[in-house]
């Protein structure tokens, strides 16, 4: 089984919020295999031309229908809507090797 990863590209403007949020998500994705690979951190960014990513998160997966599953599951709902209120994001998954 190939591995799932989620890919966040996160801007903040609620940083009270979002460090609430950052407690309360860890235990959730581990629940569901996941591992946290990046999490934030100084970027060095080479080439912009398609975005200039903000904050970066790395997500692993044992498959791209966990990484599905926690983010749709009803423990993560309440704590995503903090995160949603606390920042805009871009999020992706995508099968990996």
């Amino acid at each position: 089984m190939k591995p799932g990863y989620i890919i966040v590209d996160t801007a903040i403007h609620d940083p009270d919020a979002y460090e609430a949020y950052k407690a309360k998500v860890v235990p959730i994705v581990e629940s569901y295999g996941g591992e946290y690979l990046i999490r934030g951190g100084e970027m060095i960014i080479d080439q912009n031309e398609l975005w200039t990513p903000t904050r970066m998160v790395l997500l692993k997966f044992p498959s791209v229908k966990r990484a599905q599953a926690f983010l749709n599951s009803d423990e993560y709902a309440p704590v995503k809507a903090v995160r949603l209120g606390a920042s805009k994001a871009t999020a992706v998954i995508v099968e990996g090797f």
